[in-house]
């Protein structure tokens, strides 16, 4: 059955209430569970001094989002300030050579920050990469590029590697992983694109300007080659109607997902709570619920501020970047979950696309995930939660096409057509709300821990069976069918667009 298919408007108010009600419900709980245990012994590592004049401390769990907003506060506004400045200043009076001015500037600032050291190791394996595509085969740049990919993320190739980087600061390590595993995936990125340039193959000049591109050196997004070099080529820049308007209004609401995330730390310490399993078997199994979703969207919005403040930057020298994670909130099918649209977008484009073609065959899908869950795993590092969270993940968007090739068989597709639209779709969405909590489960491995992952799969579908069970399930259902209508609203206006343009 189709997107389209409506629903009364009363149905849809009373699924709205539902949903709105949990929500607060929920939230009520975790806020009194975060007051009650502000003093505890258990989170003194995780909780901090904060707004003492509100009587509240701070969640400070997030190693990631306390970094960024402390010891690399500067160094990224510092940084990407003079980025800014000087790409400006070359594409008013030279934009032709803009991507050079991108790559000198990137080199010098990686050299700054790292080391000379550093900035060796990552040329000798652009370098090596380079070569490896000069042969125009495609199986040889997967194998070198994995193998390099490899040298980073499993010992002892990657202790040998960081122990040539002397020095020693807070942000060495995450720089160090973080630029030379983006590094790797755009040089593999090269590679491939360089197999299907039928005339010739790109310079290595063409290689250090895509990598050296500051914005994304060590945080991503990655960008796949060609969209970059076609994009930096163009020397009539030029830009859309309010372009520049959008931007700032991007980086306003940037600005205030940052303040809203440290009010929120500030109330609901939805990240340290999980630490304390013995304080976990006290709260509801609504609480419990609330947190494993709550911490989902939160590494949404850590995701979308960063990937964000860097595609703003990106889109000021005119280039458009990979756009934002889809937030987890319209999520119920395994396909669009990824946190980083970058490296979902380079999986798709030379793994699971490829292998995978119309993913509609069951063993072509099959061969499609594992390989892109296998590259997946070598890309966070090989470790058992990593493991445990790609076994997971490749079950679930397996078990979609099995689940869809089942119910195409008779008689139930004989039972879906002689439905109506608006019954198809309340049938459907039962299912997409199970999908929707085997999401969140998955998911809260890798961001989480298992032991949470397994407190709350057991309290939910075992000791609440059935009243817990179920009535989540129900207020699930009600979320999947206010996202179903937000994508038939936006399927009617995109067909609308697409009926202007055709006129």
């Amino acid at each position: 059955m189709g997107v389209k298919a409506m629903l009364p408007s009363y149905e849809l108010g009373f699924y709205a209430l539902v949903v709105t009600c949990a929500v607060v419900y929920s939230a009520s709980e975790i806020f009194e569970a975060s007051r009650d245990s502000m003093n505890r012994k258990a989170f003194r590592d995780g909780i901090k001094p904060g707004w003492h004049y509100f009587g509240r401390k701070m969640d400070v769990a997030d190693f990631e989002w306390v970094m960024w907003f402390t010891s690399f506060r500067n160094v990224i506004i510092f940084a990407l300030s003079g980025h800014v400045l000087f790409g400006k200043l070359c594409s008013m009076t030279l934009p032709q050579h803009r991507a050079v001015v991108y790559m000198l500037y990137g080199i010098l600032a990686v050299q700054g920050s790292m080391g000379l050291v550093y900035l060796m190791i990552i040329l000798s394996h652009c370098l090596v990469l380079y070569s490896v595509a000069l042969a125009k085969q495609k199986w040889l740049c997967y194998v070198a590029g994995l193998c390099c990919l490899a040298s980073f993320k499993v010992e002892p190739f990657s202790s040998w590697q960081s122990g040539f980087v002397t020095g020693a600061f807070d942000l060495q390590d995450v720089l160090f992983y973080g630029g030379s595993g983006f590094t790797i995936m755009r040089c593999m990125s090269f590679a491939l694109e360089s197999c299907e340039k039928k005339e010739g193959i790109y310079s290595i000049f063409d290689l250090l300007k895509y990598n050296f591109y500051l914005p994304f050196f060590f945080f991503g997004p990655v960008m796949t080659f060609d969209q970059y070099h076609a994009q930096v080529s163009t020397r009539e820049l030029r830009r859309k109607e309010d372009e520049m308007r959008n931007i700032r209004v991007h980086a306003l609401l940037h600005v205030g997902a940052i303040i809203a995330v440290d009010i929120f730390f500030h109330f609901f310490y939805i990240l340290t709570l999980p630490t304390d399993l013995k304080f976990m078997n006290r709260l509801s199994d609504w609480s419990l619920a609330g947190l494993a979703y709550s911490n989902l969207v939160y590494d949404w919005v850590k995701a979308a501020v960063m990937f964000g403040v860097i595609n703003t930057i990106a889109r000021l020298d005119h280039l458009d970047p990979p756009q934002p994670p889809k937030c987890i909130t319209m999520l119920y099918v395994f396909a669009e979950t990824h946190f980083d649209r970058g490296i979902n977008d380079w999986l798709c484009k030379y793994v699971y696309d490829h292998l995978g073609e119309n993913h509609d065959n069951i063993m072509k899908e099959l061969v499609a995930t594992i390989a892109t869950f296998a590259v997946t795993t070598l890309w966070l590092g090989p470790c058992e939660i990593v493991y445990i969270w790609s076994v997971f993940n490749c079950f679930g968007l397996n078990f979609e096409l099995w689940v869809q090739k089942f119910f195409q068989q008779e008689p139930f597709a004989k039972l879906e057509a002689k439905m109506s639209e608006a019954m198809s779709r309340r049938v459907r969405a039962v299912f997409g709300a199970a999908n929707f909590w085997a999401i969140v489960l998955y998911n809260i491995l890798a961001l989480n821990s298992l032991e949470f992952a397994m407190l709350v799969t057991k309290r939910l579908l075992l000791m609440g069976f059935p009243v817990s069970t179920l009535s989540i399930w129900f207020i699930t259902y009600c979320g999947v069918q206010l996202i179903k209508e937000h994508e038939r609203v936006l399927a009617i206006e995109e067909e609308k667009c697409d009926k202007a343009k055709v006129e």
